[in-house]
C-alpha cells in the first residue's frame, strides 16, 4: 500500500454514527483518496413474496433501495468531504463489498466494527470474518476513538519463517505499518513471538537442558527480527520478542504498550483446510480490542473472482 487513492467505508445501518466514515476522512485528508459510502441491504421480507407479481416485487425493493439512499445522503450531509455513494441490494454484506472492490480496484476497506458494552471489547461479526479470510483489499477495522498523534503502531511479524509467502507478508506487513504511521505520525513497534519449550521433551530426554534450549529459541528469533526490523531502518528498540503463542503474545503487547492499531497479515484460508490446519492471524484478532489493519499476501486471489 504505497499510496491509498480509493477508499470504501463499508456503512453499519444500525448505527446513527459511522466510524468508518470517520476514519475514512481522516485518512483522504492526508492522501487525497476519494471515498465512496458502501451500503449493502436486503430486507427479507421480499422473500415473503412470491404471491406479488414481478413488477410489484421490483417496486418494493426499489422503495427500500430509494429510502436507504435519502439516508445515507442526509448522513454524508455532516461531512466537510466529498463522499460518493453506493447502495447494493445484496442477502451477503460480504460478498457485496468484495464486488465492489473487485469491480473498482478500492485500495482500502474500512469497516467500524461492534463493541461490547458490558465488557468494552470488540466483537467481530460473522462479515468482519469474511472479509479478513477473502477480500483481496486491505481491511481496516476501526474502533470508536480516532487515533492520536504520536500514537503506536505494532506490525505483527513471523521473523524466523522460510515459507516464501509469510516473508512476502513480513514485507507487506512493515512497508504498510511504515505507510500508516507516517500519515498518523505514529511509533512502529514489531512484535514477534517464539515458542515455549515443550515439556514432554524435558520429561522424555534426560539430558535435554530446557533453560538452554529456550535460550537458543528466543536468541534464534531475536536476531531474525533484528535483521527484519534494520532492513526497514528500525532498531533492536522497535522490536519486541516475547515467549508464547502468538494469540496470546500479541494481544497482550498490544494493551500493554496502549497501540492504536495492530497490522498483521492474513493468508485467506477457507474451508477445510483452514478448520484443519487453524489460521493463527484470525486467532490473535479475535483477542484484539483495537484496530485492525488486515492484509494479503500480494496476488492473492478471493474465491469470489472468477
Amino acid at each position: 500500500m504505497e499510496s491509498i487513492k480509493n477508499i470504501l467505508a463499508v456503512i453499519d445501518p444500525t448505527k446513527d454514527h459511522q466510524h468508518s466514515l470517520d476514519r475514512a476522512v481522516a485518512l483522504a485528508q492526508k492522501t487525497g483518496a476519494e471515498i465512496t459510502a458502501f451500503l449493502s441491504i436486503y430486507d427479507f421480507s421480499y422473500e415473503m413474496t412470491t404471491m406479488l407479481s414481478r413488477e410489484e416485487r421490483e417496486a418494493m425493493r426499489d422503495a427500500v433501495i430509494n429510502d436507504r439512499n435519502a439516508w445515507i445522503h442526509e448522513l454524508l450531509s455532516e461531512y466537510d468531504a466529498p463522499i460518493s455513494s453506493r447502495v447494493e441490494w445484496h442477502n451477503r454484506p460480504f460478498e457485496s463489498i468484495i464486488n465492489a472492490v473487485l469491480e473498482e480496484g478500492y485500495d482500502l476497506v474500512v469497516k467500524g466494527t461492534h463493541q461490547h458494552d458490558t465488557f468494552k471489547s470488540v466483537i467481530f461479526t460473522p462479515t468482519d470474518w469474511h472479509l479478513i479470510r477473502k477480500c483481496p483489499a486491505p481491511v481496516l477495522l476501526v474502533k470508536e476513538k480516532q487515533w492520536p498523534e504520536n500514537g503506536r503502531i505494532l506490525a505483527a511479524v513471523n521473523a524466523v519463517s522460510d515459507d516464501d509467502l509469510h516473508i512476502e507478508l513480513n514485507d507487506r506487513i512493515i512497508k504498510d505499518a511504515q505507510f500508516i504511521s507516517k500519515l498518523a505520525n505514529a511509533k512502529i513497534h514489531l512484535v514477534n513471538a517464539y515458542p515455549a519449550t515443550p515439556v514432554n521433551i524435558a520429561i522424555e530426554i534426560p539430558e535435554f537442558n530446557p533453560s538452554q534450549y529456550t535460550e537458543a529459541v528466543k536468541k534464534h528469533h531475536e536476531n531474525s527480527t533484528y535483521e527484519l526490523a534494520e532492513k526497514y531502518g528500525l532498531t533492536k528498540e522497535d522490536c519486541l520478542v516475547k515467549e508464547g503463542l502468538p494469540e496470546d503474545v500479541i494481544p497482550a503487547v498490544s494493551k500493554m504498550h496502549n497501540t492504536e492499531l495492530v497490522v498483521i497479515g492474513s493468508v485467506g484460508r477457507t474451508g477445510l483446510s483452514a478448520a484443519l490446519i487453524g489460521n493463527t492471524a484470525e486467532h490473535v484478532i479475535d483477542n484484539l480490542d483495537c484496530d485492525v489493519l488486515a492484509l494479503k499476501p500480494d496476488g492473492y486471489k478471493s474465491p469470489l473472482q472468477g
